[in-house]
């Protein structure tokens, strides 16, 4: 079965979970001052982009570099988000992600793994490997 550019926009944005992830924003950003959120998210965002972005052409070159396939692409990230499940659960005094210096959350857990997690590398990778000729069309509905 052909995946098409329309059904690729939305699995991403169902793997990506936009609006499943304001919860988790709202509580890591809770410290930011008010006017500097706004530049978090963005700059959050447009980390995870890359990370998705870069993924799209060399993807399943590094997946081949590391010897792996794309089932244990799948298998790796459903530990990594068992992972992160067990310490939402069995979090301590310092909070799930634990604080940084400036309380300010980076790179970790809002773009990597909570826009582009283990789901949307994988798809991306996916969506590469199975159609590779249409490597401009992914690009796209990565950026969508």
């Amino acid at each position: 079965m052909e995946t098409s550019f329309t059904s690729a926009v939305v699995i991403l944005l169902l793997v990506t979970d936009p609006i499943g992830n304001i919860p988790l924003f709202v509580s890591l950003l809770r410290h930011v001052a008010p006017k500097r959120r706004v530049l978090v998210i963005v700059r959050e965002c447009a980390i995870a982009l890359a990370v998705l972005l870069i993924c799209v052409p060399f993807g399943s070159s590094l997946l081949e570099l590391f010897g792996l396939s794309e089932r244990s692409l799948n298998l790796a990230g459903g530990v990594i988000l068992f992972l992160i499940a067990l310490r939402m659960i069995f979090h301590g005094p310092e909070g799930i992600f634990g604080e940084t210096a400036s309380g300010e959350p980076f790179i970790v857990p809002l773009a990597i793994p909570s826009i582009a997690g283990p789901a949307a590398i994988a798809t991306v990778v996916l969506l590469v490997s199975r159609a590779p000729q249409r490597l401009p069309e992914w690009l796209l509905a990565v950026t969508v």
